[in-house]
């Protein structure tokens, strides 16, 4: 029965499945607008912010579904690591890694290599220059991949901040990209734990990013697919 109304309930938009999805908002180390937390003005989320380092002082896999990321931490106490990041990742919980917090625990390889698929330059790095930024840039989006995180969305434009020269690994699934030369061609995909759900998204910098509704279906899409809250996931897997 539900294979069979499957297409409709899509057509209807009504892809959620389960109570709201508890989520964690850890933000620090870098600056951001208060629009930020509009992202999170939806029914189907239940969401709290603590920020970076307090959310890390204790195991929070019992309270939380999805982890997203908005700080911007380069480096983290050991402890913190192996008890709450590392316990939560295994569990094969949902990751959600917005914006400037690819710059988060940059000299963890288990981290950018494992899990998320890719790492900001901070400084050079023999022959290989620093990443770089732009602010105010307009990005045309192009949706690479039909995925539940895509789903409702189109190519559509955005006034954000670039990246370009970050490290991404060639294993990860490419939901979006552009053509910006300014920006690395990637702006969105699928991170590389073999049990956690990882999403990476580069937008996010500003209000414009923030209140575009593309940018917004994005992160809820991102939410409900990491917290296995799509509707597909009553079907089976869809990675």
């Amino acid at each position: 029965m539900i294979r069979l109304l499957l297409p409709f309930l899509l057509l209807a938009g009504e892809c959620f499945a389960g109570s709201p999805v508890k989520v964690l908002v850890v933000t620090g180390g870098h600056d951001h607008d208060p629009s930020f937390y509009s992202l999170f003005d939806d029914a189907r989320i239940a969401a709290r912010v603590d920020p970076h380092p307090n959310a890390f002082t204790r195991d929070f896999r019992e309270q939380t579904d999805v982890l997203v990321l908005y700080d911007m931490v380069p480096e983290m106490r050991e402890e913190d690591k192996r008890n709450s990041l590392r316990a939560f990742v295994e569990a094969g919980k949902g990751i959600v890694v917005l914006h400037h917090a690819i710059g988060d625990h940059n000299t963890w390889p288990w981290w950018y290599e494992d899990v998320i698929g890719g790492r900001y330059r901070f400084r050079p790095e023999g022959d290989t220059p620093a990443s770089t930024f732009k602010h105010d840039e307009g990005i045309r989006v192009k949706v690479n991949l039909q995925h539940p995180v895509t789903d409702g969305l189109t190519d559509f434009t955005i006034e954000d901040e670039t990246y370009k020269g970050m490290w991404i690994s060639p294993k990860v699934s490419i939901l979006l990209t552009t053509d910006n030369p300014n920006s690395d061609g990637p702006l969105a995909w699928l991170g590389l734990h073999p049990k956690a759900r990882v999403v990476y998204i580069q937008l996010g910098h500003g209000s414009s990013a923030h209140r575009n509704p593309n940018f917004q279906r994005l992160v809820r899409n991102a939410i409900l697919w990491a917290g296995k809250r799509w509707l597909l996931d009553a079907i089976g897997p869809h990675r």
